[in-house]
């Protein structure tokens, strides 16, 4: 009986994951990315944000972004002078407050390489950051394999953020792995592959420490070097692809 009883919770709580309704959903299929959902971020960040404020090396450009096989691939190149790479983002397309989104992805590594899903408030433009909120559902820097940093950037704590939670899986390098974010008024939950790996609920919530009842949208992208990424790059490496199968939000 425990075995059977075991197996329904398992059937259930597999259920009601999958029963929820889903507001979005991109499978990459076809060879161009659809212009009404998302955005490509291009050039190096200046001459306001210079190295995207992180001092990132890759200047983001349409050429090394693409999709084929159904997937996503936004692609880490090096010719010998100048670091290129791909970012998107759904910036006043595709929005929400609360929910679920799940990305599944394969990550691209090599020690420089800084591949991150992640989100901002959609208010960035008119409070700027850290105040709009940052939410990294994943972020993995190739200089330290096996790890998945799990951040929420607020104005109580940015940069070195305090609200932190680096994850160790030894095959996390290997295939595709599932990233996913619970979002709700009280709380953000993060997992790996469906497990859970780190909650955030502070206990006083304000606009210091929780700026996170607004919209926000998605950001994917693959970064050379940098402030996180570190400093050296093994120039070795190149092609890199980061490679993103599905994105899939669900209703709160």
């Amino acid at each position: 009986m425990k075995i059977q009883g075991s197996i329904f919770v398992i059937f259930f709580i597999t259920f009601v994951a999958h029963s929820q309704e889903v507001i979005f959903e991109e499978h990459f299929n076809g060879d161009t990315l659809d212009a009404a959902v998302w955005n490509y971020e291009l050039g190096d960040g200046c001459p306001d944000l210079c190295g995207w404020g992180n001092n990132e090396r890759q200047i983001y450009s349409k050429d090394n972004v693409a999709v084929k096989d159904g997937h996503l691939v936004l692609t880490a190149s090096f010719d010998g002078e100048t670091y290129t790479s791909g970012k998107i983002n759904t910036k006043d397309n595709l929005e929400f407050q609360y929910g679920t989104i799940e990305v599944r992805a394969k990550l691209a590594v090599g020690k420089g390489i800084w591949p991150a899903i992640w989100m901002l408030g959609s208010t960035i433009s008119e409070v700027g950051w850290p105040k709009s909120g940052e939410i990294d559902i994943m972020e993995y820097v190739g200089k330290n394999p096996h790890e998945i940093h799990t951040t929420l950037h607020t104005p109580d704590s940015h940069g070195q953020s305090k609200n932190t939670k680096i994850t160790t899986a030894a095959n996390i390098e290997d295939g595709f792995h599932l990233y996913k974010a619970h979002w709700t008024k009280d709380f953000i939950k993060f997992y790996i592959d469906d497990a859970l790996v780190y909650t955030f609920s502070p206990e006083i919530k304000n606009k210091d420490t929780w700026p996170f009842d607004n919209p926000f949208y998605l950001l994917l992208n693959l970064a050379v070097g940098g402030n996180f990424g570190g400093p050296e790059v093994d120039d070795t490496i190149f092609p890199q692809e980061f490679s993103i199968d599905y994105v899939k939000v669900y209703k709160p």
